[in-house]
């Protein structure tokens, strides 16, 4: 006999003869008469604990999927983060190496684990104006101006998707451009 087929059995032995003493104990009022309550006491007992145990439940279920949420949100910042730190150090330097390339590789993969549909479209059309920029392994004036375009698109739905956020985006991309443009 398995341990779970013996809590089993002993948990409906324990139902069965709670069950009988509480339906006798309920009819001994004649003899007894605080059998009634005593037994109405016990089965308030039962429900508030029953009532508690689901409230305890559900509050750590919910605890739980909180920490979950804050675990993601925090993994999606440090890598978009990454990203844009490491998109500084190039831009700043003008160049490009290769290991700095393969490093954007291995980036854009940790960004396809956490990122949502949004962002890796807009992430594969900023990969696509990247490599563009950096064919000749040298970033422009030009070049840096479609890369700073593109991030400000890309931070657009970053931003949407870190704060999972479902404002209208166009309104806060044409936000974001302006700010960009400034510079």
């Amino acid at each position: 006999m398995t341990q779970t087929t013996k809590y089993i059995l002993l948990t409906l032995l324990t139902f069965v003869v709670g069950f009988v003493f509480l339906h006798t104990a309920y009819y001994e009022h004649t003899k007894n008469p605080y059998a009634q309550e005593i037994v109405l006491i016990v089965l308030g007992t039962i429900a508030t604990i029953m009532i508690t145990a689901a409230l305890i439940n559900k509050q750590s279920e919910l605890e739980l999927d909180k920490e979950h949420h804050i675990k993601i949100f925090e993994l999606k910042s440090s890598i978009y983060l990454g990203l844009i730190d490491f998109l500084e150090k190039i831009v700043t330097k003008g160049r490009v190496s290769d290991d700095e390339m393969i490093y954007l590789e291995f980036l854009t993969h940790k960004i396809s684990i956490v990122a949502s549909d949004a962002v890796l479209r807009e992430y594969s059309h900023f990969i696509d104006i990247i490599k563009k920029a950096v064919d000749d392994q040298l970033i422009s004036e030009t070049d840096f101006d479609k890369i700073s375009e593109s991030l400000a698109k890309l931070t657009v739905k970053i931003r949407m998707d870190l704060l999972e956020n479902k404002d209208d985006s166009v309104e806060i991309e044409k936000i974001i451009m302006r700010n960009v443009n400034k510079f």
